[in-house]
């Protein structure tokens, strides 16, 4: 198998999330920083409300930590809107050497890859990386706009309005006492089963992640018992499914420590999302909100975070082409008591 472990230094000394309506009615909702209950965050279209969402978080990441503008020397942002749309814009008035990422919903773990990269090595001092998806936008340029009203297939999911913003800087820094850390890192490498159908990308994903888990264990010596949570990004229940069954195959069999962004964010009882949540904001915003402080007040003490990304475009589609997955890796350390 390819190498690719990448050891780091990193911590995570400030996050902020930001989400819609529906993000905010779901079982996680006490835990985000902000939503709007019209999505729009007082734009007038949806591409500019993830704009403004991007920009919110950013902002909120940098209030929360006690920081300025100039005390970041980079950011690392995507997201899934035409030649990422809503990180241009969004992040536009930042006075910010900025770099743009696209690896669809695994973009907020791409994102810290780089950012902690550049902080472990003293490259940088302190990075930003931000990330976001909006329903409305990514529905009509991905499938067919709201307003048409189509019916979704069983394997659909529901793309998260929302967005989240990380601040990293090196783990031996004082902003980094009682943060949790970024020790390790696997980049994906892209892998397509033939699988084409954009209303189930669960199917596309799972093959990549387990390529990923396979090559992380393989090269860490790790197993899945050594951690108290395996959280892919958004493969949903269909493709939890399918990875476990991936998985078992190979002699690996999972039990609660795997789990799931887009199957934490809604509620499969009240909440009609089908197979769960996607989107670049699916787990950015459930690892800014949700898993973070867990990791630093002791809940959670060593976790893996799969970002997934199924690495399709309108065009790709209509061509009929295979959707290949990707799937970044990044260990994550809790606090230190």
């Amino acid at each position: 198998m390819k190498k690719g472990l990448i050891r780091l230094n990193s911590a995570i000394i400030s996050a902020a999330s930001v989400v819609g309506k529906k993000e905010h009615e779901g079982p996680l909702g006490a835990y985000f920083d902000m939503h709007d209950e019209e999505d729009r965050f007082g734009q007038k279209t949806w591409e500019l409300a993830e704009a403004e969402m991007q920009r919110l978080a950013a902002n909120l990441a940098l209030s929360k930590g006690g920081f300025k503008e100039n005390d970041i020397d980079a950011i690392f942002a995507g997201d899934l809107i035409n030649q990422c749309t809503s990180s241009a814009y969004g992040l536009l008035e930042f006075d910010i050497p900025f770099l743009g990422l696209y690896g669809a919903c695994s973009t907020a773990v791409e994102g810290l890859i780089f950012s902690s990269i550049m902080t472990s090595n003293g490259i940088y001092e302190r990075c930003l990386s931000v990330t976001s998806s909006h329903n409305c936008s990514a529905e009509r340029q991905f499938r067919t706009p709201l307003e048409y009203g189509a019916q979704r297939s069983p394997t659909a999911q529901w793309t998260v309005t929302g967005s989240g913003a990380f601040i990293t800087e090196a783990a031996d820094s004082e902003n980094a006492k009682g943060k949790a850390k970024i020790i390790e890192a696997m980049p994906g490498i892209s892998v397509e089963k033939g699988i084409r159908d954009a209303g189930n990308m669960g199917a596309a994903m799972a093959p990549a992640a387990l390529y990923t888990l396979l090559r992380y264990f393989d090269e860490s010596g790790n197993s899945p018992r050594d951690f108290d949570l395996i959280a892919t990004g958004d493969l949903g229940y269909e493709g939890n499914s399918i990875l476990r069954d991936l998985l078992l195959s190979e002699g690996i069999k999972c039990g609660k420590e795997l789990n799931d962004c887009g199957m934490m964010i809604f509620s499969r009882e009240t909440q009609d999302t089908h197979s769960g949540g996607s989107g670049c904001g699916c787990s950015a915003a459930v690892l800014a909100s949700y898993l973070l402080p867990k990791l630093e007040n002791g809940e959670l003490s060593d976790i893996l975070l799969l970002g997934t990304g199924a690495l399709m475009s309108p065009d790709s589609i209509k061509q009929g082409l295979g959707i290949p997955g990707i799937a970044h890796l990044i260990r994550i350390k809790g606090a230190e008591k």
